[in-house]
């Protein structure tokens, strides 16, 4: 018998939504259990790295805005 490879259904918006809770820290475990077993590991990554992308450069922004005045 072969082991087919699962393939998760969740989308690159659901990823991006658990990467950005991840992000605060917040998440229940039923939602946490329920990502682990849906989401494309691939797409949490791409989230996870776009949502680090996005946060340095609001840091940088502020960092600018404070020095500026």
């Amino acid at each position: 018998m072969e082991d087919k490879p699962h393939h998760r259904k969740g989308s690159f918006l659901a990823s991006m939504k658990a990467v950005f809770w991840s992000f605060f820290g917040v998440r229940k475990r039923s939602d946490y259990e329920k990502d682990a077993a849906n989401l494309n590991p691939v797409h949490v990554i791409i989230a996870g790295l776009i949502g680090v992308a996005i946060f340095i450069g609001l840091i940088m922004l502020a960092v600018r805005f404070a020095v500026s005045q």
